[in-house]
């Protein structure tokens, strides 16, 4: 399995979808070009954070449209005459051109499934980009337990789109289920900065976090037979669960940590219900040792 994230020969063209212009040449750029397809106006300056935030994510929606709709940037410091007359007062903001006239527009750095939303209002379904396409064979080949497979297509993933944080997230749980740790953690680096708090990005991180932890465990014969002299020696019981999630077996894991938490759940500064939620984040909201898990540490807690 060596996949390499990397320009992709196979990466949507995106010569004339994403321009940059001036006072001079708005007239061209955006009023005549949106008689042909929607255009997007991007009005921010070099000192606005908000702005480095957004800019990429835009572009990343403007590829995957494939020409559905441009995309025109418009540094307001060297030219502020259009967002005058327009009466922008804060950045970023985004305007939407069609037959030459302005029609939609918003504020403020928005998250890339919204952007994606404001394109189709625009531009009409324009359905999954290759590299949502390419997310979706490797999540499939991830469950049938074909890592290879499921490596290339997020690798792809991330040649279409660079830091995608699912394609990103689910290359470094290829990694991880090898035991190359190091790769993933390098993988994990790539993700761009809007998609930190995705959901299959913080999950790839948890379960990073798992296997690091589980690197120096000991055997697990050795952890049951300390329970089995002192069914209270919770180190020897939290790190059955770590030798036991990293083995495949989340149900037993979730189990010995909600024993934890029933004999004794401020232990540790609560170390067994806290390494409870990073297996649930690990597993994802959908699984079903989380589902479960989270119903049983609910009813101890509040019993």
């Amino acid at each position: 399995m060596e996949p390499i994230i990397g320009n992709s020969p196979d990466a949507p063209a995106t010569d004339g979808l994403i321009v940059d212009t001036t006072t001079q040449t708005f007239t061209r750029d955006v009023i005549e070009a949106s008689r042909e397809v929607p255009v997007l106006v991007d009005f921010w300056a070099p000192w606005c954070g908000p702005c480095k935030q957004l800019t990429p994510v835009l572009e990343s929606a403007v590829k995957a449209a494939r020409g559905a709709v441009k995309l025109v940037k418009m540094n307001i410091d060297d030219h502020p005459a259009v967002a005058q007359q327009l009466r922008i007062q804060s950045i970023p903001a985004v305007y939407a051109f069609k037959n030459g006239q302005p029609v939609d527009g918003f504020m403020g750095a928005l998250p890339e499934s919204q952007i994606k939303a404001f394109i189709e209002s625009l531009a009409g379904n324009i359905g999954p980009s290759p590299a949502e396409e390419m997310i979706g064979l490797g999540r499939e080949a991830y469950e049938a337990g074909d890592l290879s497979r499921a490596a290339q297509a997020f690798a792809q993933a991330a040649q279409e789109e660079p830091g995608h944080p699912a394609a990103v997230g689910g290359l470094a749980r290829c990694y991880i289920d090898t035991g190359d740790l190091e790769r993933a953690r390098q993988t994990l680096s790539l993700v761009r900065p809007d998609g930190r708090n995705d959901p299959e990005f913080t999950a790839a991180e948890a379960a990073l976090s798992l296997a690091e932890k589980a690197d120096d465990l000991g055997d697990i014969g050795e952890l049951r037979a300390r329970l089995e002299k002192n069914p209270k020696d919770h180190q020897a019981r939290f790190d059955l669960a770590l030798a036991l999630n990293a083995r495949g077996d989340k149900e037993g894991a979730v189990d010995e940590l909600l024993m934890i938490v029933e004999y004794d759940r401020n232990w540790n500064d609560e170390a067994a219900r806290k390494q409870l939620v990073e297996f649930f984040e690990a597993y994802g909201p959908k699984h079903e040792a989380t589902l479960s898990g989270r119903r049983r540490l609910s009813s101890i807690l509040f019993s």
